[in-house]
């Protein structure tokens, strides 16, 4: 049998359980050209909340479909002779235990390198191409520069930071606790972490930035990037790769008053997609891959049990109680 969340419903706010529908169907027999993955690991991403909202850059997910999410898992039978049973593979699973596939849009997981399956959905996937691209290509890093990241110890936030300082910045970071501050500073090695939902966040930042900020990779969005505008330096440039105070507000935020900064201060802001240099994976793997075996990209998994969790797990992302990538485990990776 074949576990599936549905989306039901719209969400407003926060996803619930309202939202979605639990249902088991029978597994179908595989067809010519087509491969039956186990899901042992589901990715949770901020996007996610986007797509079963609205129209984006993917069409909204519909009603009464499996919910769309990146995902690996193990082949368990094959009738395509590219993947072979036992195979660890990552593609668009959705929100299911198993998952029917013909191949297009997969890839093989290194299953043998000795490093966890799990890091293939973080640093050395899609967050740390995200993280690497956003940065190198828009952010345009020289070195002696002040780079700002918001939501810092999150995913994307915390690999950002730390390519930052091999790329010789001087890197703030903004983050929603004490602890994520710490973690930021003692472990990842940046140079200033701030709690924005400190009193005197904004004093804090001022004194991070004593020469102003020229690179702010935006993850946040509001009050964050307000902040930011108010610090850059002539010719600064800002990354927006997420708006995260937004995805799951009932109501409009603040809002953004320094745009005008922008004008004065000749500074670009660029939104982008990690669709947008898929085509360019191998280079950015080839460097955080040497970049993680030397010890200087260290990462952080957030993993939560059970499927049946899904909607609940997502949430973390939202309230800020997930520290580095969030994942949800389905079942057990396979035994090399």
């Amino acid at each position: 049998m074949n576990k599936q969340w549905l989306l039901a419903e719209r969400p407003t706010g926060l996803f619930s359980k309202e939202n979605f529908q639990l249902r088991e169907v029978i597994i179908p027999e595989l067809k010519d050209e087509q491969f039956l993955v186990r899901t042992i690991y589901l990715s949770l991403d901020p996007t996610q909340r986007m797509w079963a909202q609205m129209d984006t850059y993917l069409p909204a997910v519909k009603k009464g479909d499996v919910m769309r999410s990146l995902g690996m898992g193990v082949v368990i039978k094959s009738r395509n002779p590219a993947f072979k049973e036992g195979d660890v593979v990552q593609g668009m699973t959705g929100w299911q235990s198993h998952v029917i596939t013909d191949g297009r849009d997969y890839s093989l997981v290194p299953s043998k390198s000795g490093l966890p399956l799990e890091i293939y959905l973080g640093p050395l996937g899609m967050t740390g191409i995200t993280a690497y691209y956003g940065l190198i290509e828009i952010g345009k890093p020289e070195k002696g520069e002040t780079l700002l990241v918001s939501a810092a110890a999150g995913a994307v936030g915390s690999a950002v930071c730390q390519i930052g300082k091999i790329k010789g910045l001087r890197v703030v970071g903004l983050a929603g606790s004490d602890d994520k501050c710490r973690w930021l500073t003692s472990e990842l090695g940046i140079d200033a972490a701030i709690n924005y939902r400190s009193a005197n966040a904004w004093q804090q930042l001022k004194d991070a930035c004593p020469k102003g900020i020229d690179i702010c990779f935006e993850n946040v969005g509001g009050t964050s990037l307000d902040m930011a505008l108010g610090l850059i330096n002539v010719g600064a440039r800002i990354p927006l790769c997420g708006y995260i105070s937004e995805y799951a507000a009932t109501e409009p935020g603040p809002g953004v008053h320094n745009l005008a900064a922008l004008i004065s201060k000749r500074a670009k802001i660029e939104g982008f997609l990690v669709l947008d240099y898929v085509h360019r994976s191998r280079e950015a793997l080839g460097e955080l891959g040497k970049w993680v075996m030397d010890g200087r990209l260290k990462y952080r998994m957030d993993i939560d049990e059970g499927f049946e969790n899904l909607p609940d797990s997502i949430n973390k992302l939202f309230e800020g109680k997930n520290t580095g990538k969030l994942l949800v485990k389905v079942s057990e990776p396979p035994v090399e």
